[in-house]
C-alpha cells in the first residue's frame, strides 16, 4: 500500500502534509503536490493533515490510476519538504468536482 494524491489537492496545494512526512516523498508542481509511491512508507501521517481531503490510501476503490499519476509527475517534479501558504483562493476551489480536466498543470513547481 501507498498514499496517493488525488485531483482534489489541484488549485489548493496546502502543504500540512509535506511537514509531517517523515521520508520526504512529496513532489511540488506548479499547481499540486503528488506523492512518490516508492518512497512513501504508508505511516499515513500526511493523511490527516491535508485540509483538502485529497491524500489516499491507494487500496480504496478507483484510485489506482492515481498511483501511476503520482509516480509519473513523482518523477519529473521537484521535491518539497518544507510547509509553504496554500494557493490563493484555494478555499473556493476545494471540493470542486473535474479538478484534472479544468486546472491540472504539468508544469513544475519551486520545490526546496
Amino acid at each position: 500500500m501507498t498514499y496517493v494524491v488525488t485531483d482534489n489537492c489541484i488549485r489548493c496545494k496546502y502543504t500540512d502534509c509535506v511537514e509531517v512526512c517523515p521520508v520526504d516523498c512529496f513532489y511540488e508542481g506548479e499547481n499540486m503536490l503528488v506523492i512518490h509511491p516508492d518512497e512513501c512508507i504508508d505511516c499515513g501521517v500526511c493523511e490527516p493533515e491535508c485540509p483538502a481531503d485529497a491524500i489516499r490510501p491507494d487500496t480504496e476503490p478507483g484510485l489506482e490510476q492515481w498511483v501511476s499519476f503520482n509516480l509519473k509527475y513523482s518523477e519529473a517534479w521537484p521535491n518539497i519538504t518544507v510547509r509553504r501558504d496554500p494557493m490563493p483562493e484555494a478555499e473556493k476551489y476545494d471540493g470542486e468536482s473535474g479538478k484534472l480536466e479544468k486546472y491540472f498543470s504539468e508544469a513544475p513547481g519551486e520545490g526546496d
